[in-house]
């Protein structure tokens, strides 16, 4: 009988000072087992957007960058935050990275189907599940895309 060695996720890493924005009202990054991880909370609409995106456009900066995109803890968001989530994916693209969004509320995930976003970043239940994921399309012969 053989078992299935499954990658562990580590705990958050709190990010060294200057290496990714400070926390912001509306979000918030942290470093977990080699992703960087932008948690986004509160209401995000074209007035908040502006602090999430500094978020997201320094994590997807540097090439191969692994980014997770942490939908979990809001509780309103409007087409500002699919333009960043379109953004964001572009950007990791272009430099040959990964991007995972972790999304559970129902009306959170009927937007995302609504935008066809939702086959694009197949969004997981968990930071660690959206890791996880990664990890196993990153593998020999997958295609990081």
């Amino acid at each position: 009988m053989g078992s299935t060695a499954r990658p562990s996720v580590s705990a958050p890493v709190p990010l060294p000072p200057g290496l990714l924005p400070d926390r912001c009202c509306n979000a918030r990054t942290y470093l977990m087992h080699g992703f960087t991880v932008v948690e986004v909370h509160g209401t995000v609409d074209l007035a908040t957007a502006p602090g999430v995106q500094l978020h997201l456009d320094a994590a997807t900066q540097p090439p191969g960058a692994r980014v997770i995109v942490d939908l979990r803890p809001v509780d309103f968001f409007d087409c500002a935050v699919l333009t960043q989530l379109c953004r964001a994916h572009r950007r990791i693209r272009e430099r040959d990275g990964h991007l995972g969004v972790v999304c559970l509320r129902p009306w959170h995930l009927r937007i995302l189907h609504a935008a066809r976003l939702d086959t694009v970043l197949r969004p997981a239940g968990s930071v660690e599940e959206a890791a996880l994921a990664a990890l196993a399309r990153s593998g020999p012969g997958a295609n990081p895309r």
